[in-house]
């Protein structure tokens, strides 16, 4: 009959494995294995590189210039919605911009977050009052103006019969 192991053997043994087993298996998956550039082969391959190239030769042009087109007139959006009083020049700038390959947007940008200081020397305001940026206020006001004429004309309309 065997005897077992003494104990502290035992434990040796294990400890030993354990520091062991890491390395080992660090060392299996550096191990050079075989390398595949792609998942395709052949014809599959061919064809899905053809349809990259004309994904980058075709829709990445068109993407990368109307992204150019929407960031300049950024400045122009901007000046707009802060009723900025030389809007219309800002707009003019940007314009140019999109000419001379966007050296003129950082002029266009600081101008659209300028103080207009002379302009609120001059007019008394720093904002456009023009109705330009009021369409909807000034077509309100319109129908209003339209409704107070026609109540005018009915009351002089029942005073001259109240006459007669």
């Amino acid at each position: 009959m065997k005897t077992p192991p003494p104990p502290i053997l035992t434990a040796r043994l294990l400890s030993r494995c354990r520091a062991v087993l890491p390395l080992t298996l660090l060392g299996a998956a550096l191990l050079p294995q075989s390398a595949h550039a792609s998942l395709f082969h052949g014809e599959t391959l061919d064809s899905i590189a053809n349809g990259i190239a004309w994904v980058v030769m075709i829709i990445g042009p068109i993407i990368g210039i109307a992204v150019f087109w929407m960031v300049h007139i950024l400045p122009e959006k901007i000046a707009e919605k802060k009723k900025h009083p030389q809007a219309k020049a800002i707009q003019c700038v940007c314009l140019l911009s999109l000419c001379f390959g966007g050296l003129l947007w950082p002029f266009a940008w600081l101008w659209t977050y300028t103080k207009p200081v002379l302009h609120k020397m001059a007019y008394g305001t720093d904002v456009d009052e023009s109705h330009g940026h009021h369409g909807a206020e000034v077509t309100t006001e319109q129908k209003e103006i339209e409704k107070l004429r026609a109540r005018v004309a009915e009351l002089e309309a029942k005073t001259r019969s109240g006459r007669s």
